[in-house]
C-alpha cells in the first residue's frame, strides 16, 4: 500500500504559491535592502528555473531564493501596503501571482519586548500510538522552512532567532541543544540555544560571503541524557547584502582598433567583479562609459555592453593621423546599474587607434636632379624624398620605389633608406659620355603593403629624375688586345716585328696624341717606338727560351695620354714563335755502365733534342770513324726514333772508363747533327750482370761535384778541429790565472797567523827534504821576462838583473808553485808594488848567491829620488816621511 499512498500524495501536489494573499508585518521605517519577508513557492517538479517579479519595482524586488527586498528607503502608511509577487518559470514562461499585504508595526506604549516580538516556534515531529498492539500511521517529518538572517546586521546581540521546543516538555523535563559549523563545529558560537527554553540565538553579524549559509541539526533529550525526539535540520541562509564594490581586474585596459572601422567594430572587453550575491541584485553589475577622451571627431565615438562589458564603436571617423588613442572611464554598478542604490567603481581603458595604409607616399617635388660621372659605379646620384603620414617604421610608411621608364639598359637602381625612407638612385653600370650624356628617369612610390580598400595613388605618387653625365678623362685602349703575331724564332736584332697601337676614347677633349712605352718584357727583347708603337726586336728571338711557355712569348705595352688627370692602358702582345731547326739533338744520359764481356753488355740511350717537330726525330744514330777504337770496341744499333743501344763488339773489354762519341742527326731541313760524348764505366761483373769492382770503378771515375764536397768537408772539420784547441788552450790559461790568485782573508802581507796546534815531539821531525828542490831547478823560461811590469809601478828604473840559475831537468813542486805565483802577482794590477816576488830557495850546498855582501845598490840612498813612494797610498805614507822627507 505504500507505493499507491505515495502517488496518491504526488497527484495531490500543485505547484505555484501555497497562498493568494500573504500577510507580513513590517515595520514602519524601511530602509533600502532591508529583507521584508520570504515567500514560499511549491515546484512539484524541483527542476523548474523560476524567476521572480514584483509589480512594484522600484519599490520592492525579489530574490531568487523568495526574499522580498526594499528597493529604497521609505516610510509605510499606516494603510496595508499591497502588491503583487510573481512567479514564471524560465524555459516554459508559465506565470504564477500571489498578492503580498504588508502591514505596518503597531506602536506599544506599555507591553514588554517580549509581546512586541513574537517569535517563531520549531515544534518537533509527534508520534501517536492508540493501542500498543495496534500501531496508527506516523505523521511525516516536518520539513522545516530556510531561516534568513540579512547579512551585517547590528544586533543587539545576541539575537533571537526560532524556539525549539517539543510537545513532550509538558510531560517531560528536556535539554535542547544544536550541532554543526557554527554551533560546536568552526567557527563555533555563531549560533547558541538555550537548553531550557529552546530559543535559538545568533551571537554577532554574519557575513554573506564568508559563509552563506549554515546547517544546524537540533536535539532534545531529558536529563537523563536519552533521545527524545529525532533530531531536526534547520538551514540558515545568510540574507546577502549590498556591502561590496565592484571591482576591475584591472585598473587599466588596453586595446586597439584599426583606423577607419566601420560602427559596430568589437574593440575589447572590461570585466569587474561583486563579491554580493551574483544571483541578486547586489551582485549584477552593469557597465556604461562615464567619458571619453579626446571627444573628436565625436564625444560617442565607443559605447559599451552594459551586462558583457564588450566595447564597440559606434561612429565612423577614427584616423590614427588625427587622433591617435582614445582614454576611456569606465563604471561599473552593481544593483543592476541602479544609480540610487548600487555601488559604483571605475577603470579606464586605453584604445590605441592602429594605422592602416590608408596614405600613399608622395614626393615632394615633381621632378629630381642629379649628375654622374662616366664610368662610375656604386654612385649615388639622386635623393628621393617622399612624405607619408601613415605611421614611420611601419610597412604601411616604408616606401619602395621602381623605374618606370627611362633606363632600358638597367644601369640604375633605387634603393630605400631605412631611417629617412628616401630613394637612392644608384649607378650599377657604368655610363659612356661619348654615348649617352643624359637620362631622364620616371619613378613610382609605393608602400610594403597595399593600400586600404578605396585608396588611389595620387600623381604626387610618381615623379621625374634628370641625370646629366660627366665627361672625365679615360684611358686609352689597345686594339686588339691582345695582338697574337706569329713569327719564326730566330729574328735577328733590329728587325721591326710588328705596330701595336692604342685608340681614345675621350672624343670631345682636347688631346695631345698618345705615348707608348714597354711595360714588362721577360727577356728584354723588344722595343716600342714611343709615337707610332712599331715594335722592334733588340735580340734573337728564342723558342727554346725559359721565358717562353708553349710557343708563347708575352711583352705588355703601356699608353698614356696627357689629360687630366693623365691616364694610361696597357695592352699585352703575344707572340707565337715557330720552330726553325737550330738546336741539335744531344745524347741522354751522359753516363753509363756495362760489364766488361758481352753479354751483358747493352746500353739504353736517348736522344734529346729543343727543337719540336718536324725539327726532332727520328734521330739517326752513328760512331765516328776516328779514333777506329771507336767502331772496333763498340757497336750502335737504333730501336727506335728516339732511342738506340750500345754494346760491346769484342768478347772483352779491360775494365775502366771510355769516352765514346756518338754522332746524332735530327729529321729537320736542313738536319743538325751533333756529336756527344757518353762516358761508359767498364766494369767486371756478377752472374746477374752487377759491377763486382764499383769502388775502384767509382774512384777513378770520381766527379767533380764529389771531389769538391769531399774538400769542404774536410775544410770544416779542420777549421773544428782548430777551434777546439784553441778553446783548450784558453781556459787552461783562465784555470792556471784562477788558481793561484790568494783570497784576501788568506793573504798572509800586515796578518798575523796564530798557530796554535803543536806537533808531536821527536817522531814529528823526520823530514823528507827530498821535496825541497834545489833553486837550480827552476825551468829559465819560468823566470819574470824583462819589461812585464805592475801597472801601478812607476817606469823610471831599470829592472834589477838577477843572475840565471841553471835549468834542473826534472823541476819539483815547489818550482812549479813559485811560477804560478809569479805569474799571478805580476797580472795583479790591485796589489802593492811591495809585493814582488821574493825567491826562496833551499840553502844546500854551494850558493850561488855567494856573500850577502855582494848585493849592493847601484846608488847610495843619498843619491835616489824616493818622492815617487808619496803616490803608492796611505800604506807608505811612514815610508814616504822617513826617505822623502828631507834633512830632518
Amino acid at each position: 500500500q505504500a507505493p499507491i499512498k505515495a502517488t496518491c500524495e504526488d497527484m495531490l501536489c500543485k505547484t505555484g504559491f501555497p497562498e493568494d494573499v500573504h500577510s507580513a508585518v513590517v515595520s514602519r521605517s524601511v530602509r533600502g535592502g532591508q529583507p521584508l519577508l520570504n515567500v514560499r513557492f511549491r515546484s512539484c517538479d524541483g527542476n523548474k528555473k523560476i524567476h521572480f517579479g514584483s509589480s512594484e519595482p522600484e519599490d520592492f524586488r525579489v530574490g531568487e531564493d523568495g526574499v522580498v527586498y526594499a528597493e529604497r528607503s521609505f516610510q509605510l502608511s499606516a494603510e496595508p501596503t499591497e502588491f503583487v509577487v510573481s512567479a514564471q518559470d524560465k524555459e516554459t514562461q508559465e506565470e504564477w501571482q500571489m498578492k503580498v499585504k504588508l502591514t505596518p508595526e503597531p506602536a506599544f506604549t506599555g507591553a514588554s519586548e517580549k509581546d512586541q516580538k513574537k517569535i517563531e516556534d520549531i515544534i518537533f515531529p509527534w508520534q501517536q500510538y492508540k493501542h500498543s498492539s495496534h500501531l496508527k500511521r506516523q505523521k511525516r517529518d516536518w520539513v522545516i522552512p530556510p531561516i534568513n538572517l540579512p547579512e551585517n546586521s547590528r544586533g543587539p546581540f545576541p539575537q533571537e532567532l526560532v524556539r525549539i521546543r517539543s510537545d513532550r516538555d509538558k510531560s517531560l523535563s528536556l535539554r535542547y541543544s544544536v550541532t554543526g559549523p557554527g554551533a560546536d563545529q568552526p567557527p563555533t558560537g555563531i549560533f547558541i540555544i538555550n537548553p531550557i527554553s529552546g530559543q535559538l540565538s545568533v551571537t554577532k553579524p554574519l557575513d554573506r560571503e564568508q559563509i552563506a549559509s549554515f546547517h544546524l541539526r537540533a536535539h532534545a533529550v531529558d536529563v537523563n541524557g536519552n533521545q527524545v525526539e529525532n533530531p531536526i535540520d534547520i538551514v540558515i541562509n545568510v540574507i546577502d547584502m549590498n556591502d561590496n564594490r565592484p571591482e576591475f581586474l584591472h585598473q587599466v585596459w588596453n586595446g586597439t582598433v584599426p583606423e577607419g572601422s566601420k560602427p559596430g567594430t568589437y574593440v575589447m572587453t572590461v570585466t569587474a567583479i561583486d563579491a554580493d550575491d551574483p544571483n541578486a541584485q547586489n551582485g549584477m553589475l552593469r557597465y556604461r562609459i562615464l567619458s571619453q577622451a579626446p571627444s573628436s571627431p565625436s564625444p560617442n565615438m565607443f559605447t559599451i555592453n552594459n551586462e558583457t562589458g564588450d566595447i564597440i564603436t559606434v561612429a565612423a571617423g577614427l584616423d590614427r593621423e588625427k587622433v591617435q588613442q582614445y582614454t576611456l572611464i569606465i563604471q561599473a554598478t552593481d544593483m543592476e546599474g541602479n544609480p540610487t542604490y548600487g555601488l559604483s567603481n571605475t577603470a579606464t581603458a586605453v584604445i590605441t587607434v592602429t594605422d592602416v595604409n590608408d596614405n600613399p607616399p608622395e614626393f615632394t617635388a615633381m621632378t629630381f636632379y642629379g649628375e654622374v660621372p662616366e664610368n662610375r659605379v656604386d654612385v649615388i646620384v639622386a635623393n628621393l624624398t617622399v612624405t607619408d603620414k601613415d605611421q614611420p617604421h611601419t610597412p604601411a610608411w616604408n616606401a619602395m620605389y621602381r623605374m618606370t621608364g627611362g633606363d632600358p639598359t638597367g644601369r640604375f637602381t633605387i634603393l630605400t633608406d631605412p631611417n629617412s625612407n628616401d630613394g637612392l638612385v644608384t649607378v650599377v653600370k657604368p655610363i659612356d659620355f661619348e654615348t649617352n650624356r643624359m637620362f631622364v628617369l620616371t619613378v613610382a612610390a609605393e608602400n610594403q603593403v597595399p593600400l586600404a580598400k578605396g585608396i588611389q595613388h595620387p600623381p604626387q605618387s610618381t615623379a621625374t629624375v634628370s641625370i646629366t653625365v660627366i665627361d672625365v678623362n679615360e684611358s686609352p685602349y689597345f686594339v686588339p688586345n691582345p695582338k697574337l703575331v706569329r713569327q719564326e724564332e730566330g729574328l735577328l736584332a733590329g728587325s721591326m716585328l710588328t705596330t701595336f697601337t692604342a685608340q681614345d676614347p675621350d672624343r670631345y677633349m682636347q688631346q695631345t696624341s698618345l705615348r707608348y712605352s714597354k711595360l714588362s718584357d721577360p727577356a728584354n727583347w723588344l722595343k716600342i717606338d714611343p709615337v707610332n708603337g712599331q715594335i722592334t726586336t733588340t735580340a734573337v728571338l728564342d723558342r727554346e727560351s725559359i721565358y717562353v711557355q708553349n710557343n708563347m712569348y708575352n711583352a705588355t705595352f703601356l699608353a698614356s695620354d696627357n689629360g687630366i688627370p693623365p691616364m694610361s692602358g696597357t695592352g699585352t702582345l703575344q707572340i707565337y714563335l715557330l720552330d726553325i731547326n737550330d738546336n741539335a739533338p744531344q745524347v741522354n744520359p751522359k753516363e753509363a755502365t756495362t760489364c766488361e764481356t758481352l753479354q751483358p753488355n747493352a746500353i739504353n740511350i736517348t736522344a734529346v733534342d729543343p727543337d719540336i717537330d718536324p725539327n726532332a726525330g727520328p734521330f739517326a744514330f752513328e760512331l765516328p770513324d776516328s779514333p777506329p777504337s771507336i767502331k772496333r770496341n763498340w757497336t750502335i744499333v737504333r730501336i727506335s726514333g728516339d732511342h738506340a743501344q750500345l754494346s760491346l763488339r769484342i768478347r772483352f773489354l779491360e775494365a775502366g772508363i771510355y769516352d765514346v762519341p756518338i754522332v746524332i742527326t735530327d729529321s729537320g731541313n736542313p738536319h743538325a747533327s751533333s756529336t756527344s760524348v757518353l762516358k761508359v764505366k767498364v766494369c767486371q761483373c756478377d752472374i746477374n750482370g752487377d759491377c763486382t769492382d764499383v769502388d775502384r770503378i767509382v774512384g777513378a771515375g770520381l766527379g767533380t761535384g764529389a771531389i769538391i764536397a769531399i774538400l769542404l768537408c774536410i775544410i770544416i772539420l779542420l777549421i773544428l778541429v782548430l777551434m777546439f784547441v784553441v778553446w783548450m788552450k784558453r781556459r787552461d790559461k783562465e784555470r792556471q790565472a784562477k788558481q793561484l790568485l790568494i783570497d784576501p782573508e788568506d793573504d798572509v802581507r800586515d796578518n798575523i797567523l796564530k798557530y796554535d796546534e803543536e806537533g808531536g815531539g821527536e817522531e814529528d821531525q823526520d823530514y823528507d827534504l827530498s821535496q825541497l828542490q834545489q833553486p837550480d831547478t827552476v825551468e829559465p823560461d819560468a823566470i819574470k821576462p824583462v819589461g812585464i811590469r805592475r801597472l801601478d809601478e812607476r817606469p823610471i828604473h831599470a829592472e834589477p838583473q838577477y843572475p840565471v840559475r841553471s835549468a834542473a831537468p826534472h823541476p819539483g813542486d815547489i818550482g812549479d808553485f813559485i811560477n804560478e805565483g809569479l805569474k799571478a802577482a805580476d797580472n795583479d794590477p790591485t796589489a802593492p808594488p811591495y809585493d814582488s816576488l821574493l825567491v826562496f830557495d833551499y840553502e844546500g850546498s854551494g850558493s850561488t848567491a855567494g856573500s850577502l855582501s855582494s848585493l849592493n845598490s847601484s846608488s847610495s840612498g843619498g843619491e835616489q829620488d824616493y818622492d815617487y813612494l808619496n803616490d803608492w797610498g796611505p800604506r807608505f805614507k811612514k815610508l814616504a816621511d822617513m826617505y822623502g822627507g828631507g834633512d830632518d
